[in-house]
């Protein structure tokens, strides 16, 4: 599963009615990333992100005192009393009550033990009856609403299998409070879109199993251990096309005007990877060696299917050759779903994605690498996840861990190691950020709640991890090991240690102290590093100690590493050292001062490390060490110093083939140098990555010269992102207002409103009648984030009119938005804001009779609003 902490509306409110924003510190001396533009101001400027030069304070917990007298928390492994072999279920659907009917047929036997019972998990259903397979007659049972514990009317041994056929009525939405966490946001299980088909999206029906949820809609086992095989019978509307886990056996149409779609699954998976998604679905398809390989959209969307899940089939052939073990199932669909509560999921066969995939071709090129990433991730799950899948949630970075390093391979396989090495650096960022107090062991048994599980640790932590193994016992080891863990553990379950046997079988080496530290252990390396010359002895030493500290974390971590020692001619020698104490120093022969010596000079350590290197040696280091993290340590430090080197090593960076370099060199740019600006100017026409070119032009659009008019209508073209284009009109205006509202006009009826935050900023500051159509037009689509400036726009536009009766009708439009409760909260407060901000600047010209009813209009508002989040911020209006 691939999630995004997208942060949640209450969050968002509050950051935008803040004063000051406030920001999350960066990693003093550790990589880190720019943002990619998260916003764009009203001039269209990315707004690019925080200082990366802040140091962030760490601060650890004390290790908690253990009552002698209880166990330390611990979450076990489920444990079997039946195995569940096989699942058929035949379900149809009440749109209007958003409920499920259906009959589950379960095959089971018990584990090892006898059993006269056995007990199932089964939330919020109405159960209608509970009987042997073919027979008639009711078996006795006990139902708490979550667990249905069946009777079997004698006892069964483990060599007898028995069919349990289950009707039922699942009420996913009928629930007192629905759960979930900050990374799956509901549990359901279950969920109807537009049910009612009142709402300006599409009708769907989906599931998410993950973790726990499945059993929502189906009577099941709902563990992770668990696997079985399965057949659906999926009753729809025939204008609705289905897609369930294993291939569509048949098709048949119903005297109703329904039809039932005959899906099976004939390999055993576990029960949270079973999936339904129904809708009204294009269906662009492909083969890869002789399987079914299918891409789900909605139709506007078609001609952009094989764009939006990029690379699928060459992904497919990448995977199977790397792990030499050929895609393991019957075929593999994607599907885009709307309103969906994470970001991705890789159900078995039939990969779901949230709708932030769907996009046309030129909105695609702004998606960097954001799909391919995400394809790659659920793709790997297919492997890692699904053929061999956590035994618990405990254990999950055996599934997430792995998916989070499938895109370092593919990045590095298609794009090449810096872009990799790049990638491998914002996810290690994203751990230590999350672990300034110390973290959490890799495996652990201890967590509050299973949806904790996935966070930074369990992706990013264990893929970066991943990463150290690699290297620690090289490439062609590391993926034989994979394929052996997978051919001994094929369609079961594991644990961490049969992924360290795995690794020990093949290299013959034991393992035991990588795993206790990496996957059992807390924490990570905190190191300062100094060097020093002795010239008598023609020797240099290198002073490493490790300094972290807190509950749980290693007191000193064991660190193979290598050091790379470099003479004045950029010459490197390659030393292997082993830190293993809290202080130690290594010494090296050299018969001149090295010019620098470079610790962990393969960049794959997970560690915050203080660099004690000068100005000098840090220039040599972007200037002759061969890897992306070099040059950019080396240039984030030389510009967190301020040195006399630092313009010149930014303009060498301006150059540098990575654009991740390049966009960091541009955040210490100084246009007034002209050598900068002439790089400025050249990437601001042919820059390849939209980020760099964006804030190129950007950066010209300050400078409000008519010379670069050209270089604004070059970045107008249709061929390019819409980023590209709206920050290229806003240029054009800028040097030209005639011109840009002329260009305007050639934007304002694009079909991806992709221009509206620009377009209504421009009109807001040129208002005039004939572009009142513009603001009528969109004022239904924009939502979300977007409302607050396009209403802001608006209302601005209105005032400056100084038109009476449009000023009305506006206040009017305005107020049946703020007070339609079926619309989204993104509009509702955007509205709100807009007439209050209204008020605020007619009070300012005198216009009491104005202020007055928009005063009436604000307290109808909050009498209207049902929202007790928006009540409150109301109460500020």
């Amino acid at each position: 599963m691939r999630h995004f902490f997208i942060p949640a509306f209450a969050a968002i409110l509050t950051i935008f009615l803040a004063c000051t924003p406030k920001v999350g510190p960066k990693i003093a001396s550790t990589p880190s990333q720019p943002t990619e533009p998260s916003a764009w101001d009203s001039l269209g400027k990315p707004v690019l992100g925080v200082d990366d030069s802040a140091p962030i304070e760490y601060s650890f917990e004390e290790p908690k005192a253990f009552n002698l007298d209880s166990l330390p928390p611990y979450n076990p492994s489920h444990t079997f009393e039946v195995d569940l072999i096989h699942t058929k279920v035949e379900i149809s659907f009440d749109w209007a009550k958003k409920r499920a009917n259906g009959k589950a047929t379960l095959t089971m036997r018990p584990w090892f033990y006898e059993t006269n019972q056995v007990s199932l998990d089964a939330k919020n259903f109405d159960i209608k009856s509970v009987v042997f397979d073919g027979k008639n007659e009711q078996l006795k049972y006990d139902y708490n609403n979550a667990q249905l514990t069946i009777h079997l009317g004698r006892t069964f041994t483990r060599k007898e299998e028995f069919k349990i056929a289950i009707t039922y009525t699942a009420k996913p939405d009928e629930r007192e409070s629905v759960g979930g966490s900050a990374a799956i946001t509901s549990d359901k299980g279950l969920y109807f879109i537009n049910a009612d088909g009142t709402e300006d999206k599409p009708r769907q029906i989906w599931t998410q199993g993950e973790t726990e949820s499945n059993s929502f809609w189906m009577p099941t086992v709902d563990k992770p251990n668990e696997r079985c095989t399965q057949e659906m019978y999926i009753t729809v509307e025939d204008k609705f096309k289905t897609l369930s886990n294993g291939l569509l056996i048949s098709s048949k149409k119903n005297t109703d005007g329904t039809r039932t779609d005959y899906w099976k699954m004939d390999k055993p998976h576990a029960p949270y990877l079973f999936m339904m998604a129904i809708g009204e679905y294009a269906v662009v398809r492909d083969k890869w060696r002789g399987i079914d390989v299918d891409y789900y959209v909605e139709p506007k969307f078609e001609p952009y299917a094989r764009d939006i899940y990029p690379y699928t089939v060459e992904m497919l052939d990448f995977l199977s050759n790397k792990l030499d073990y050929p895609y393991p199932w019957s075929k593999f669909s994607q599907v885009v779903v709307r309103d969906y509560v994470s970001g991705a999921m890789e159900n078995t066969t039939a990969v779901i994605f949230g709708d932030f995939m769907q996009k046309t071709k030129r909105e695609l090129i702004e998606d960097g690498l954001t799909n391919e990433k995400v394809v790659m991730h659920e793709m790997f799950h297919q492997w890692f996840g699904d053929l061999v899948t956590t035994e618990s949630w405990a254990n999950l970075t055996l599934n997430e861990g792995f998916a989070n390093y499938s895109e370092y391979l593919w990045i590095e396989h298609k794009h090449g190691k810096d872009a990799a090495d790049d990638h491998l650096m914002i996810e290690q960022q994203g751990y230590l950020l999350s672990a300034g107090d110390g973290g959490h062991p890799l495996i652990h048994f201890g967590y509050n709640d299973r949806e904790d599980m996935f966070d930074a640790h369990s992706y990013n932590k264990g893929g970066c991890i991943l990463h150290m193994l690699r290297q620690q016992i090289g490439d062609e080891a590391f993926f034989a090991s994979l394929n052996r863990y997978l051919k001994k553990n094929e369609y079961t379950d594991v644990e961490a240690a049969e992924l360290r046997l795995a690794f020990e079988d093949v290299t013959g080496q034991d393992l035991q102290w990588f795993f206790n530290q990496w996957f059992l252990g807390a924490g990570h390396p905190m190191l300062n590093i100094s060097y020093s010359w002795d010239e008598s002895a023609k020797k240099a030493a290198v002073n490493i100690v490790q300094t972290q500290e807190g509950a749980g974390i290693a007191y000193v971590f064991d660190l193979p590493l290598a050091v790379d020692v470099y003479d004045n001619t950029g010459k490197a020698t390659r030393k292997n050292i082993r830190v293993s104490k809290r202080n130690q120093t290594f010494y090296f022969d050299a018969a001149t001062k090295p010019a620098l010596i470079n610790v962990d000079a393969t960049k794959t350590l997970l560690c915050v490390k203080n660099d004690a290197h000068t100005p000098d040696e840090w220039a040599f280091q972007f200037r002759h060490a061969p890897l992306f993290r070099d040059r950019w340590e080396a240039l984030e430090n030389i510009q967190a110093e301020t040195t006399d080197l630092a313009p010149q090593i930014s303009l060498e960076a301006l150059r540098d083939k990575s654009a991740a370099i390049r966009l960091k060199a541009l955040s210490g740019a100084n246009p007034a140098n002209p050598e900068v600006l002439a790089e400025i100017e050249r990437l601001a026409v042919e820059e390849p990555d939209f980020q760099v070119r964006a804030t190129c032009l950007s950066m010209l659009i300050e400078l409000e010269d008519k010379k670069y008019i050209s270089t604004f209508e070059k970045g107008m073209a249709p061929n390019q992102s819409n980023t590209i284009i709206g920050l290229s009109l806003m240029g054009i205006y800028k040097v030209d207002p005639a011109a840009g509202l002329v260009a305007a006009k050639i934007l304002q009826n694009d079909e991806s409103d992709a221009f509206i935050d620009v377009l209504s900023t421009l009109y807001a500051e040129n208002p005039a009648l004939e572009n009142l159509p513009f603001f009528e037009q969109k004022m239904d689509k924009i939502d979300g984030y977007p409302a607050f400036q396009f209403f802001n726009s608006y209302q601005q536009f209105l005032l400056g009119l100084k038109n009476q009766a449009q000023l009305e009708s506006g206040i009017q439009k305005l107020k049946t938005v703020a007070t339609n409760l079926k619309t989204s909260e993104w509009r509702r407060f955007a509205t709100t804001k807009g007439l209050a901000d209204m008020r605020n600047a007619l009070r300012e010209l005198g216009d009491t009779e104005q202020v007055a009813l928009i005063n009436n209009i604000i307290t109808e508002i909050k009498a209207n609003e049902t929202d007790p989040l928006l009540k409150t911020y109301y109460d500020g209006f």
